[in-house]
């Protein structure tokens, strides 16, 4: 399933992606940095949401309380209540 998440707190605006069986696909960020976005969306391809969300859940920008990172954990953890 396609999912959309509108983050809150940093440069992109949206993230979306796929979810199957609990495995993550098809990331993409809307704004932010570019080349590292898509590194980060290349290497969780194919991952466990699980996975994801235990290694970018808390990483912080700078002086920011969140992340790009770390609001595709939040996206990622709203998406497996649904």
């Amino acid at each position: 399933m396609v999912y959309e998440y509108r983050t809150k707190g940093t440069c992109a605006r949206t993230i979306s992606f796929e979810l199957e069986n609990g495995i993550v696909g098809n990331v993409r960020f809307d704004g932010g940095c570019n080349g590292n976005l898509k590194g980060i969306a290349s290497l969780v391809n194919g991952m466990k949401a699980e996975d994801v969300i235990a290694r970018c859940e808390g990483i912080k920008c700078g002086f920011k309380s969140t992340s790009c990172p770390d609001q595709f954990a939040k996206a990622l953890k709203e998406a497996m209540s649904k």
